[in-house]
C-alpha cells in the first residue's frame, strides 16, 4: 500500500455517479455567468455578445479535455493541486492549490451574495447575514456526506434547468411568431466596439464557463471516473454552451439596448418581455431559476473548494489536521475551514470586484494544466495510465496553454496584478512553511534527461498505485481471462518450486517462454519480496516481452506449501498459510493493464468471506466464480448428445437466445481455446463457459437440462 494514500485519515467514499457529475459541474456555471453578467458583457461589444458566450465555450474545450485526460490518470481529492503537483512539483502545486482554494471560496461567496440582487425583486433583505446563513448551511450539508451534497446538488440544477428551458422555448417561440429575430436592438452595430472588443469580451464571459472542471477536484468520490468524468464534463458544457447563446441572445432582442446595458437582473427583466413568461408567475419563475443557481454554485463551491485543503494536508503543503474526515467520512476541517474563508470573504471584503479579479488566476491555472498533460505525456512514467486521453496531442495542448494567457492578457492590468499578488503569496507560503515538509519532484524532472538526477521513483510507485486502485475499464476481458485460467487444486503439500514448475507448465502452450524462464522469473520475484502477500492471497506477476494476451493460472493448496528454511514470511504474511495464488503473466507493453488486473484481484480477494468462499469451493469451475463478482456465476456446458447443449450444436453463437444478464464467454474445443464471436459455431464436444446473474445462470441450467 501506498503510504501518500492509505494513511489513518482514509479515502473518501466513492459515491457519485454521472448523474452526480453533471449537477456539480453545470451547477457550478450557472449563476453570474446568465443571470448578473450579460448585461455588463453587452455594454463591451453590443448585440455580439451571445457570439462571445459561444466562441468561449470553443476556447474552453481544450482545457476542458486536458482536466478531463489528468482526473481520470490520477483521480485525486484536490483536481487540479494534484495534478499540478504531481507534473509540475509541489512549488507549482502549491500556488496552484492555494490560489485556486481562494479563487473559488471568492467566487462561492460572490455567488451567496449574489442572491440579494434577484431577491431585491421581492424582499427587503439583509444581503450579508442571508449570505452567511447559507455557506453555514451547505457547510452542514457537505460535512454529512458527498453523497447528500449532490442530492441537494441534484435538485437545484433540476429545478434551474426546467426553468431555463421555458425561458429559452418561450423566447425563440416569441421571437419567431414575431417576424423576427433581430429584435429590439437591431439598429445597434454587431460589434460596436468592434474586433478588440469582442475578443475582451470573450475574456469576460469565458469565467462564466469555469465552473465545469470544479468537479475534478472531487474525482476520488467518483465512480467509474474514465467514464463519467469526461461524459459528464462534455454533457454540462453543451448544457451550458446552449443555454447561455440562446439565452442571452433573447436577453439582446427583447431588451432596449441602454436598459439591458445597465440591468443586474437581466434574465427577469427579459422573462417581464416574453408573452408567457410576464407577469408575476413568468417573473417569479425566473427568480426561482436564479435563486437555485446561485445556491447551486454556492454549494458546489464548498464541496469542490473543501478537497484543495485536503489533498494539500495530505502531502504536508499545510497543516495535517485539514486532511482528517470526520464520522460521516468526508474532510470536515477542511469544509469548515472553506466556509470559514467564505463568512470572511462576504463581510470583509469588496466581494464582488475581488471575485472578478480571481477569474484571471483560474485562467493561469487552465493554461498550466495544458503543460501538466504535455509533461506527464513526455516523462515516460508507465504508471500514467488516464482512461480518457485528449486528442490531438501536441496541438490541443498548446492551444489550452497558450489561450488563457492570452485571455488574461485582455483583461486588464489589474486583473494581471491580482493574479501576480497572489502567485507571490502562495510562493511566500511554500517557502516558508511548505519546502521543509516535502521530498517530492514532480513529473517534469522526468521529462528533461539534463536534470534526470532529480527524477523521483515515488511518484511513478504513486501513480501505479493509483492505476491498480481504478481497477478494470469496461474494455478490460477479466471474465474471460479467469475464464480460460487452468486451475491448480493441489491435494499435496509443495513447495514453492514443485509449485512455480506446474505453473510454468501450465503456462507453457501460450507462451513461447521456457517454463525453466517463467520458474526463474517467479522464484526471483520471492526471494526478492516483490511478490505481493496478503491475507492468504498470494500474487506473483510477471510481465513478458513479445507476449500477445495475458495469461492467469489459479493455485488453491489445500493444505498448505511446504516452506523452507528462511521462507517463514513475507511481508509480514505467513507463508505457511498461504491458500490462494494468482499467477499473471502480460504483455510487456500493456503496463496499464497489467496494473488493473492486478489492482482489480487484490480488490476481489479483500472483500469479506473471499476465503472462505475459495476454500470450500468444490473444483475448479467453483474456484474461478469466487474470483469472479460475487453477483455472478460461471456454468460450463458441454456440446454432446445428452449433455445440456446438445440443441446448439451447428448454430451460430449469434442465433442463440441467451437469459438476459448471462454471457458465453469462452469455449474449449480439444486442447484449443476459443474467444467466441458471434459467427462462431458450436461443434460436437465443445465445453462452452458462461458468465451470468444467478437467476440467468439457473434459467440456462434449467432450459438446456
Amino acid at each position: 500500500m501506498n503510504p501518500q494514500h492509505d494513511t489513518q485519515n482514509g479515502r473518501l467514499r466513492k459515491e457519485l455517479g454521472l448523474v452526480d457529475v453533471y449537477a456539480i459541474s453545470t451547477g457550478a456555471m450557472f449563476s453570474s455567468g446568465f443571470f448578473l453578467l450579460p448585461g455588463l458583457a453587452a455594454a463591451q461589444t453590443g448585440p455580439s455578445v451571445s457570439l462571445a458566450y459561444l466562441v468561449a465555450a470553443l476556447v474552453i474545450i481544450p482545457p476542458m479535455l486536458c482536466v478531463a485526460e489528468l482526473a481520470t490518470a490520477m483521480p485525486r481529492a484536490g483536481g487540479a493541486y494534484y495534478f499540478l503537483d504531481r507534473a509540475l512539483g509541489p512549488w507549482v502545486g502549491t500556488v496552484g492549490g492555494l490560489g485556486t482554494w481562494v479563487a473559488l471560496v471568492l467566487k462561492s461567496a460572490f455567488a451567496l451574495v449574489g442572491l440579494g440582487a434577484y431577491l431585491s425583486i421581492y424582499f427587503e433583505l439583509p444581503v450579508q447575514p442571508l449570505a452567511v446563513a447559507l455557506t453555514l448551511l451547505f457547510m452542514v450539508v457537505n460535512i454529512v456526506g458527498a453523497k447528500e451534497t449532490s442530492g441537494l446538488q441534484r435538485i437545484l440544477v433540476g429545478a434551474l434547468l426546467v426553468v431555463m428551458a421555458l425561458f429559452l422555448g418561450a423566447g425563440m417561440l416569441y421571437l419567431t411568431r414575431a417576424g423576427t429575430l433581430a429584435g429590439a436592438n437591431s439598429t445597434e452595430p454587431f460589434l460596436t466596439a468592434g474586433l478588440a472588443g469582442f475578443a475582451s469580451t470573450v475574456g469576460f464571459v469565458f469565467v462564466s464557463y469555469a465552473g465545469l472542471t470544479k468537479v475534478a477536484s472531487v474525482a476520488e468520490e467518483v465512480v467509474d471516473p474514465d467514464r463519467n468524468i469526461p461524459l459528464g464534463m462534455t454533457l454540462s458544457l453543451v448544457t451550458a454552451a446552449a443555454a447561455y447563446t440562446v439565452g442571452v441572445y433573447v436577453m439582446v432582442a427583447v431588451l432596449p439596448a441602454p436598459d439591458f446595458y445597465s440591468d443586474l437582473t437581466p434574465a427577469a427583466s427579459a422573462a417581464a418581455e416574453i408573452p408567457g413568461l410576464s407577469g408575476t408567475v413568468g417573473t417569479a419563475a425566473i427568480v426561482v431559476a436564479a435563486l437555485a443557481a446561485f445556491a447551486s454554485t454556492g454549494n458546489a463551491g464548498i464541496l469542490a473548494a473543501s478537497r484543495y485543503p485536503l489533498a494539500m494536508a495530505r502531502d504536508n503543503l499545510v497543516p495535517e489536521g485539514l486532511a482528517k474526515l470526520g464520522r460521516f467520512r468526508t474532510p470536515t476541517g477542511a469544509v469548515v475551514a472553506t466556509a470559514g474563508l467564505m463568512i470572511v470573504a462576504i463581510l470583509a471584503l469588496p466581494i464582488q470586484e475581488i471575485a472578478k479579479l480571481a477569474s484571471a488566476f483560474q485562467l493561469l491555472l487552465f493554461s498550466l494544466l495544458g503543460l501538466a498533460v504535455v509533461v506527464m505525456r513526455e516523462s515516460g512514467i508507465r504508471g500514467y495510465d488516464p482512461g480518457y486521453r485528449s486528442p490531438a496531442y501536441p496541438w490541443l495542448h498548446i492551444v489550452a496553454f497558450f489561450v488563457p494567457l492570452w485571455l488574461i492578457s485582455q483583461m486588464g492590468a489589474l486583473a494581471v496584478l491580482f493574479t501576480f499578488a497572489l502567485v507571490a503569496l502562495t510562493s511566500g507560503w511554500y517557502l516558508k512553511y511548505a519546502s521543509a515538509r516535502v521530498g517530492r519532484a514532480g513529473a517534469i524532472f522526468h521529462t528533461f534527461a539534463r536534470l534526470g538526477e532529480k527524477r523521483t521513483s515515488g511518484l511513478d510507485d504513486e501513480l501505479r498505485y493509483i492505476v491498480k486502485e481504478k481497477g478494470l475499464r469496461n474494455e478490460d476481458p477479466f471474465h474471460e481471462l479467469v475464464a480460460r485460467a487452468p486451475v491448480l487444486d493441489l491435494d499435496e503439500r509443495l513447495d514453492f518450486n514443485e509449485i512455480f514448475r506446474l505453473t510454468a507448465d501450465c503456462l507453457e502452450p501460450h507462451t513461447d517462454v521456457p517454463p525453466a524462464e517463467l520458474v526463474s522469473g517467479f522464484r526471483e520475484m520471492l526471494d526478492s519480496g516483490f511478490m505481493p502477500v496478503d491475507r492468504g492471497i498470494g500474487l506473483p506477476h510477471l510481465r513478458i516481452d513479445g507476449l500477445e494476451e495475458p495469461h492467469m493460472v489459479l493455485v488453491r493448496p489445500k493444505v498448505g506449501i511446504q516452506v523452507a528454511e528462511g521462507e517463514t514470511s513475507l511481508g509480514g504474511q505467513s507463508l505457511d498459510d498461504l491458500s490462494a495464488l494468482f499467477f499473471l503473466l502480460s504483455p510487456a507493453d500493456e503496463h496499464g493493464y497489467h496494473l488493473r488486473l492486478l489492482g482489480h484481484i487484490a480488490s476481489v480477494a479483500e472483500e469479506e468471506h473471499f476465503i472462505d468462499r475459495w476454500r470450500s469451493a468444490a473444483g475448479a469451475e467453483d474456484l474461478r466464480g469466487v474470483l469472479l463478482d460475487q453477483e455472478e456465476q460461471l456454468l460450463t456446458l458441454v456440446a454432446a448428445p445428452g449433455r445440456g447443449a446438445e440443441a446448439w450444436i451447428g448454430r451460430p453463437l449469434k442465433e442463440l437466445r441467451l437469459p438476459k444478464g448471462s454471457l458465453i464467454v469462452l469455449i474449449r474445443r480439444g486442447a484449443a481455446t476459443i474467444v467466441p464471436q458471434g459467427d462462431t459455431v458450436i461443434q460436437e464436444g465443445d465445453q462452452i463457459t458462461v458468465i451470468g446473474e444467478p437467476e440467468a445462470v439457473r434459467a440456462l441450467e434449467a432450459g438446456v437440462s
